[in-house]
């Protein structure tokens, strides 16, 4: 994080993974262009990395993020925090770089895919037949296939951040969730 000219907060390292997978399948090198991607471990962390960011890198720094609806308030109290705006609406939010995904970035992946690519992806790790025993778990039997797949990439250690690599992989450059693309935009502009 050296030569940061731009900071991207994400809450975690799946989002991290995502974003780092679908800069390379365009052809951007973000350690080039000074872009660091930093995983937070969780929402409430905002406002004092993007303060430790400013401190070390100074106030021109680029500032972006990506977030889950659910983590909204959190985001919105951190940029306050950071004397970045009050009160901030979503449109406030996108005009300063940060972006909200509809659900979370598992959400969006399997939306972009759709629920039989991302079943190619799981088949393709060999994860299929756990997928299936978890499907067929009393709690999960009812429950649509988009919220079994997002919950069955959180059962584990590990398989979110590493799905969320190979669905950034799969997913059709034309199909890039909005959240993602405009994040990885702003920064290109900053």
């Amino acid at each position: 994080m050296s030569n940061t000219t731009a900071a991207v907060f994400v809450e975690g390292m799946s989002d991290e993974a995502a974003l780092t997978t679908l800069a390379r399948r365009t052809g951007r090198d973000l350690d080039a262009e000074g872009v660091s991607i930093i995983a937070m471990g969780g929402a409430s962390a905002i406002g004092e990395s993007i303060e430790r960011v400013l401190d070390t890198h100074g106030p021109n720094t680029g500032l972006a993020g990506l977030c889950d609806r659910a983590e909204l308030g959190d985001y919105q109290r951190g940029l306050e925090m950071a004397g970045l705006g009050a009160s901030l609406s979503l449109e406030a939010m996108e005009s300063l770089g940060f972006f909200v995904c509809v659900e979370d970035l598992e959400d969006e992946l399997i939306r972009a895919l759709g629920v039989g690519g991302v079943e190619l992806v799981i088949e393709a790790e060999g994860d299929l037949p756990s997928f299936r025993r978890f499907q067929s778990q009393p709690a999960w039997r009812e429950r649509t296939l988009e919220s079994q797949l997002r919950r069955f990439m959180g059962t584990k250690s590990g398989r979110k951040a590493r799905y969320a690599g190979l669905l950034a992989d799969a997913v059709d450059l034309g199909r890039v969730p909005r959240p993602l693309e405009r994040v990885l935009a702003y920064v290109q502009s900053s």
